[in-house]
């Protein structure tokens, strides 16, 4: 059955409908996530708040997406993806809405909600990706993946425009309602998508799997062949647990490694690039916006380069030139602050070149993090990396308040002079996460789920035996004292 989604030569319709659901389900997700950022400014003033309550308004969301990624992807893994597909949509989306009831001045109520909003944002991300990639042949399954990340600038552009053009007419308020709009994807998802048949097969249901791929590939199930074992399936169908993760430390490594690399090198870069901006060119904020859209612009053009790099040349080598290339384009750019040819910056240039592998990266590391692990256990490993990576918004800031001196950990004060050793700070996170594909990293391009499945499962016999030869050296050594 397996074999007839592996090598299809053509999407089907169906194929097409859920890969654009993914998608819709992220560019709405991280409109959600990214609102507060404009809502903020209309309200810091006229409630009085203070840099420490806005600052924790901003960092609950950060907070509540890693801890919802782990409970989430944990959860998919047990009850399958498409039921946490709607149930992560309707998370945040209803606790968007819940916002646009925040009374004047509540700002811990709002940061609550904040926090709800990221809890199903983070899910969400760690289970559509794991989902679309469950449906789809192989020789498109790098490439659709990466496209499917490129959905969250797209997120950040339509909440920009959201707040430009809709705040005077409907209020701060009114833009959470207009938060609420995925919520029709709840219906939408239930109505139409089914389960994944890879999930459905790791649990035996091998009757639903073959439906399952028949609505995929748009033919009669009775079209398949059947199954009368359930010849997937592993040996232990139980559900799925945390600690099983460490019966695989590889897959643990490289893809807990690179979501760290990334997120801590991305989060400095996109929190220091307007204010240097600024100062550099000597320019007002309202002008920075606009370099930043092009350095924006840059980074979802790094993300379709990247998702079809992942096909054609491999996840590992993608992710090392992605790593490396960042690192150099970010070092480049420090060097380059004061370098001009003509009127052009060459340090606005460089960095639109940097966030090209910097942005670009997350079309790697995140459908990366979902295919080097078992099936059992593909979103609950997506989820623990996605939501280890997440401490990067932490040591990201504070790295770079020590650099520079500073005692505000959450948004250090941007210096010129602290420009070179803080972008080396941040290129040596993009070097680590790229290191981590060259070193640890399993390449799965060109190669089927099941087949990644059995040489995971074999680095898993190997390490289990390895376990119980220890604890039985462990026992004897009792024996004898």
């Amino acid at each position: 059955m397996l074999g007839h989604l592996d090598h299809q030569k053509s999407l089907t319709r169906n194929q097409a409908r859920l890969i654009g659901a993914a998608i819709a389900g992220n560019i709405l997700d991280f409109f959600d996530l990214f609102l507060i950022s404009f809502v903020l400014a209309f309200i810091v003033k006229p409630w009085g708040l203070t840099f420490g309550e806005s600052a924790l308004v901003l960092l609950s969301s950060g907070v509540g997406a890693m801890i919802g990624a782990m409970f989430w992807g944990w959860l998919a893994d047990r009850i399958g993806r498409r039921l946490v597909f709607s149930a992560t949509i309707a998370n945040f989306a209803l606790a968007t809405g819940a916002m646009a009831l925040t009374p004047d001045g509540a700002w811990v109520y709002l940061a609550i909600m904040r926090f709800l909003v990221g809890f199903g944002a983070g899910g969400l991300y760690c289970v559509d990706l794991p989902l679309v990639q469950e449906f789809v042949p192989v020789r498109l399954r790098g490439r659709i993946g990466g496209l499917v990340t490129a959905a969250v600038p797209a997120g950040l552009l339509l909440a920009s425009l959201a707040a430009a053009t809709l705040t005077d007419k409907i209020g701060w308020r009114g833009l959470f309602v207009v938060g609420m709009a995925p919520a029709f994807l709840v219906l939408l998802a239930r109505a139409w998508v089914p389960e994944s048949p890879r999930w459905l097969l790791s649990r035996g249901r091998t009757d639903l799997a073959r439906r399952s791929i028949a609505w995929a590939l748009n033919v009669a199930p009775e079209s398949l062949p059947a199954l009368t074992t359930p010849a997937h399936a592993p040996a232990d169908q139980s559900p799925a647990r945390l600690r099983e993760l460490g019966h695989y430390p590889r897959s643990l490594a490289a893809s807990w490694i690179t979501n760290l690399g990334i997120q801590t090198g991305h989060y400095g870069f996109t929190m220091w690039a307007p204010t240097l901006l600024v100062l550099i060119l000597q320019i007002p904020p309202s002008s920075a916006a606009w370099y930043m859209a092009a350095i924006s612009l840059g980074g979802l053009a790094g993300r379709f380069l990247f998702a079809w790099l992942s096909d054609s040349i491999g996840r590992r080598s993608s992710g090392v030139i992605f790593g490396l290339g960042a690192a150099v384009t970010l070092s480049l750019a420090s060097f380059l602050q004061t370098e001009f040819l003509g009127p052009l910056s060459l340090f606005w240039v460089t960095l639109i070149a940097a966030n090209i592998f910097i942005d670009g990266g997350f079309a790697i590391v995140g459908p990366y993090a979902a295919e080097v692990w078992p099936s059992r256990l593909r979103t609950t490993g997506m989820g623990t990396a996605y939501g280890f990576g997440g401490i990067g918004k932490i040591i990201g800031p504070m790295g770079l308040a020590w650099i520079i001196g500073s005692s505000n950990v959450v948004t250090p004060q941007a210096t010129i002079q602290a420009i070179v050793p803080a972008f080396l700070y941040l290129a040596a996170w993009f070097v680590l996460a790229g290191a981590a594909f060259l070193v640890l990293g399993i390449e799965t391009k060109g190669r089927s789920i099941e087949d990644l499945d059995r040489e995971l499962q074999s680095e898993q016999g190997f390490s289990t035996a390895a376990h119980r030869e220890h604890l039985k050296g462990e026992a004897a050594g009792q024996t004898r004292r």
